[in-house]
């Protein structure tokens, strides 16, 4: 993971808002609908080129492909793992997928996410594990890794990362049918989802593990359980991921949180203190986290008094992914000044909160064209961060 002793790094979570014409393709393809493979192939290839080429104009260092194959940053897997399929009548389709408790809290605001959310979530069949896992299709991981290393020949960032989903975010948005408990789905989780790890790392990419099953779990899947029980899975859940990347140098790694990436109350999200010591024992050196939501921004303080180890590199998010509103820059710096003062400037790369095209929907929360706006504000806000904690060098 490239660091600077000179300024403040930018990068962001991964995902992007998908142009029209491959929104189009990968619903068909999603829906099982007639649809030109190549064609699909093309697009993905062209978008994300204009993805990486796109970031690198607005300031971003460390770029991804925007995630533009995938449909989803979980569902995508069905196209790559065996045991993976369609749920028969007798599987509970909803498991995991429980409203967020500060959602009950606020029916009528509830109604209205899910009228906002029915444009994708009932145009898809909820994935679901009916057999063992195991890691059987490369193709998709294979294309991935080269449309993202050509774009990134053609546009020239200082680094790019993919994103992969955790073992235990699987356990939420593909359910398991198959194994006895899931504690054994998590473990064989892990074991194949090791395949698309290295092969990201190997493809000289720094490689990104989303874990919301580390922060938004706790209000939504796991809801009924007392905050003990959670911790519990919590450290379940790192541990898989440990034994996932055990291979791979924690320096070519990053990690990421977060608190479900929606607008709403969050009043019942567990602490970011409260999590922080198990996402401390995560391998990878890169740690993600949200700064912008107005629920965590407070969180700072916590983690001034947080036991922070000396290899961790703090990537807060100081743009929300949420609103369209674009942060000023005086503001991002003031943010990540407040990081900079926990760690020291040079373990501090600037972030966002979560992904700006989690789901292929066709209206993002976020606008595209406010996407580009917020990380243009993005990177002037890391260089007025630099100027006022490298003044001597920025003078």
């Amino acid at each position: 993971m490239k660091l600077s002793t000179e300024r403040i790094l930018t990068t962001h979570v991964g995902s992007l808002p998908r142009p029209d014409g491959l929104l189009a393709l990968l619903q068909a393809e999603e829906r099982g609908l007639e649809h030109d493979a190549a064609e699909l192939e093309a697009t993905a290839r062209a978008a994300v080129a204009a993805a990486v080429a796109r970031q690198v104009d607005a300031g971003i260092d460390i770029v991804s492909d925007g995630e533009m194959s995938k449909i989803a940053y979980t569902f995508y897997v069905k196209h790559r793992l065996d045991g993976i399929g369609a749920a028969g009548p007798d599987i509970d389709r909803g498991t995991g997928a429980l409203p967020g408790r500060d959602l009950l809290d606020h029916p009528d605001f509830h109604d209205r996410v899910r009228a906002s959310q029915g444009q994708w979530i009932g145009a898809f069949e909820r994935p679901c594990c009916i057999g063992p896992v195991a890691y059987a299709d490369r193709d998709p991981l294979e294309r991935d890794l080269a449309n993202l290393a050509a774009a990134v020949a053609a546009a020239g960032p200082g680094e790019a990362f993919m994103n992969a989903a955790s073992p235990g975010v699987l356990t939420k948005f593909v359910p398991n049918a198959h194994y006895a408990s899931e504690d054994a789905y998590v473990a064989a989780l892990a074991d194949a989802m090791k395949t698309e790890y290295e092969a990201i790392v190997d493809a000289g990419f720094l490689l990104q593990i989303d874990c919301p099953d580390l922060g938004s779990a706790r209000h939504n899947q796991y809801q009924h359980l007392d905050e003990r029980a959670f911790l519990r899975i919590a450290e379940r859940n790192v541990e898989a991921v440990n034994h996932a990347t055990a291979g791979i140098p924690a320096d070519r790694m990053r990690l990421h949180i977060c608190w479900g990436n929606y607008e709403g109350p969050h009043t019942h999200d567990v602490a970011l203190a409260t999590v922080l010591p198990i996402c401390m024992k995560a391998r990878p050196a890169g740690f993600l986290f949200e700064g912008a939501n107005p629920r965590h921004e407070h969180e700072w303080e916590d983690l001034a008094r947080g036991v922070i180890p000396d290899d961790k590199v703090l990537i807060p998010g100081v743009i929300d992914s949420t609103s369209n509103f674009v942060e000023h820059p005086r503001l991002i710096a003031q943010r990540l000044c407040r990081y900079a003062d926990i760690v020291g400037r040079e373990r501090v790369i600037a972030g966002a909160d979560c992904g700006f095209g989690t789901f292929a929907a066709a209206e993002p929360q976020v606008a595209a064209s406010v996407v580009w706006s917020k990380f243009e504000a993005l990177a002037e806000g890391a260089r007025i961060a630099t100027q006022r904690l490298w003044p001597v060098s920025a003078a």
